[in-house]
């Protein structure tokens, strides 16, 4: 089981998206506020379709809440295009944190230069990001492929 965090996600369809990617894997979301939409929004529900209610959200007034909440010994990687090392680089295990950032400017600078060694990237050619609900399926994806390889 992975954590998949969302840090100020401003698009209901992306996030919806990830609720139910979180709800086929087995992944805790957690949304980290503020939001740029409404919990209730129809997009978003759209998107996760009838699952939403079965998703383990997990709802956060700032990032320093979250953080102190999981502790130092939590497994952090947080994804940016801002690093060179690719995501498939990391050994990943149950319980990891995975952090993604806003649509328009992903993850605070301050987060990612407190913790360099932690930030992991998904290596692109042409474009600038991908979409936020495909970054997440990639990253969680290989890291239930590690875990069910491994078995860790």
């Amino acid at each position: 089981m992975f954590h998949v965090v969302l840090v100020e996600p401003e698009i209901p369809p992306n996030t919806g998206n990830v609720a139910r990617l979180c709800l086929a894997t087995g992944s805790v979301l957690h949304l980290v506020e503020p939001l740029g939409f409404s919990i209730d929004d129809r997009a978003l529900k759209r998107a996760g379709l009838d699952y939403w209610p079965e998703v383990d959200v997990r709802l956060w007034p700032s990032l320093p809440a979250l953080l102190e909440s999981i502790g130092e010994d939590a497994r952090r990687f947080y994804l940016t295009t801002k690093t060179t090392r690719p995501y498939w680089e990391q050994s990943f295990r149950s319980g990891d944190y995975l952090f993604f950032g806003r649509e328009t400017r992903g993850l605070p600078e301050s987060l990612l230069h407190a913790h360099p060694d932690d930030c992991l990237t998904i290596p692109m050619q042409s474009a600038r990001s991908l979409n936020l609900a495909t970054a997440v399926g990639i990253v969680v994806y290989e890291a239930i492929r590690q875990t069910t390889v491994n078995g860790g």
